[in-house]
């Protein structure tokens, strides 16, 4: 009886310890009589005591490495820290289990060794610029060599780049000077803006005067005009208001049908008329008459001008 219960005990610790539940984002490889018999996804599985065992638990989810600093030599001869982080993906359980006998140790190397190779091949200036042409090269390199190992390789980045302490002084002056140069600039291309918009604004203002002096003289020249019409219309006005009123005076004169005595008279006062004006010389007919047959001939040409009105 207690052999029995005993057998059942073994029985069961036998089997809960032989049930594998894979989590999520990995993968067993299981091997069969020391051989690889699968590889075991997320789930449930059961493993046969004693024939099966798990070689390998491996991570499938990104993984990232960060090595250490590595000392490069560049084309001139210059000697540099360079540290690098790769981002890597196990893309084939039974690959990376039996590809490579340390698989992260082979990246690191090959990380290694891939960087002295494309850093020879560049000068300090270009190192220190071509940060990602120096990340693409390590990138398809690394995946092409990682492949046997079941390893995807996703991206490589350059962390630090740390140049010898000489170098970094001159780097620093360089720089220092490229800042002061620049703020020269600046400053020199300040003041030469703020000159212009200054000159801009003197010939905008000066503009802006000769434009209303222009328009000033241009209204008093109106203005003038304006009134010498008015002058010469009222003058023209005025002329016509005195040859009307002396036409009428005639047609009164005429009407009257004045004798040769009134026209005599008439004659005498046009002279005295003529007398109180600021001539200085009078010049009187030799014969009165005339004067008198001038006023009757005027008379009779304002008498024809009523008759053909």
């Amino acid at each position: 009886m207690w052999i029995f219960v005993v057998l059942i005990f073994i029985v069961i610790i036998l089997i809960a310890s032989n049930i594998k539940v894979v989590p999520q984002a990995n993968a067993y490889v299981i091997e069969r009589f020391g051989a690889y018999a699968a590889t075991w996804n997320v789930g449930l599985h059961v493993k046969i005591p004693i024939m099966d065992r798990v070689a390998n638990k491996v991570l499938l989810k990104e993984q990232v490495i960060d090595f250490r600093p590595q000392p490069v030599i560049t084309k001139d001869n210059v000697t540099m820290q360079i540290d690098t982080v790769v981002f890597f993906q196990i893309t084939d359980p039974k690959l990376f289990t039996y590809g490579v006998s340390n698989p992260f140790a082979a990246i690191e190397n090959l990380t290694a060794t891939t960087l002295r190779n494309i850093i020879g091949e560049l000068e300090l200036d270009e190192t220190l610029t071509s940060r990602d042409i120096i990340n693409t090269r390590m990138r398809s390199v690394l995946d092409e060599a990682t492949d046997p190992w079941g390893i995807k390789i996703n991206r490589v980045e350059v962390k630090n780049i740390v140049p010898p302490q000489d170098i970094q002084a001159a780097m620093e002056k360089q720089m220092r000077a490229e800042r002061e140069r620049r703020e020269k600039i600046l400053q020199a291309e300040g003041e030469k803006t703020s000159n212009i918009l200054r000159a801009e604004g003197l010939k905008e203002s000066q503009i802006l005067e000769a434009e209303a002096r222009k328009q000033a003289m241009i209204l008093s020249a109106e203005a003038d005009k304006e009134a010498q019409i008015r002058r010469a219309e009222g003058e023209a006005e005025a002329i016509l208001k005195v040859q009307e009123a002396t036409a009428e005076g005639l047609r009164m004169l005429n009407a009257s049908c004045p004798t040769k005595e009134v026209l005599t008279i008439k004659s005498f006062e046009a002279l005295a008329q003529v007398a109180d004006g600021k001539a200085t010389k009078l010049i009187i007919p030799s014969e009165i008459q005339n004067v008198s047959g001038l006023i009757a001939s005027l008379a009779e040409t304002t008498n024809l001008v009523k008759e053909e009105d």
